[in-house]
């Protein structure tokens, strides 16, 4: 009685760790969007591209040569593998690359270009830092890091001058001159804040170190 009851435990156990691996190579290869691929998901992606600048035509649905090319040269732009194909890396990228605009955008929009390059820099900077979180979001969501984090405008959506300081700045732009920090020191209330070393001023923005 006890080895029957223990084999049907075994096989208990075997077929929901089937049941839990299928699922998530189900879910693995949902997220993945390539050639031929039509829906809402595709929709989505080619909603995204065509706000940050790398497609130049509507949103179909239908992911064709158009939205390849687009993505290779996304791909091409943020260092990642150039196939074509939104898999889980690229799409971690684009999400990634928008948040960074929204903080530019909410930050920097009243800025030069070369100022919301500044930003995003620092935000890059940050990110290669044992000092900082080590993803974007932990970057972005750290307590007080971003004023507009704190005070709404980072829900404002990004224009595509956000979305190109983002790549300039991953393409080796640094104008903060590896800066880890920015303020305005018209607005600044943090005395520690003064204490940073400044490494340049942009516009309205001291950046610092």
């Amino acid at each position: 009685m006890r080895k029957k009851a223990r084999y049907c435990s075994v096989v208990l156990m075997s077929a929901l760790m089937c049941f839990i691996l299928s699922t998530e190579r189900m879910q693995g290869e949902s997220s993945v969007l390539k050639k031929e691929d039509r829906g809402k998901e595709v929709v989505e992606l080619q909603q995204t591209l065509i706000n940050m600048g790398y497609l130049h035509s509507n949103a179909t649905g239908y992911y064709g040569p158009l939205t390849t090319e687009a993505i290779k040269q996304f791909q091409r732009d943020f260092g990642l593998l150039i196939d074509g194909i939104a898999g889980t890396n690229t799409t971690q990228q684009l999400e990634d690359v928008r948040k960074i605009a929204k903080v530019v955008h909410g930050e920097a929009r009243g800025e030069s270009f070369n100022g919301q390059v500044a930003v995003a820099a620092v935000i890059k900077n940050r990110l290669q830092s044992p000092e900082f979180p080590g993803t974007v979001e932990g970057v972005i969501k750290e307590k007080n890091a971003f004023t507009a984090v704190a005070d709404g405008q980072y829900h404002l959506e990004p224009n595509a001058e956000a979305y190109r300081a983002v790549k300039d700045a991953w393409q080796g732009t640094d104008p903060s001159q590896g800066a880890h920090y920015y303020y305005n020191p018209v607005l600044a209330t943090s005395e520690w804040i003064f204490t940073r070393t400044t490494q340049k001023q942009i516009g309205n923005h001291v950046f610092a170190n």
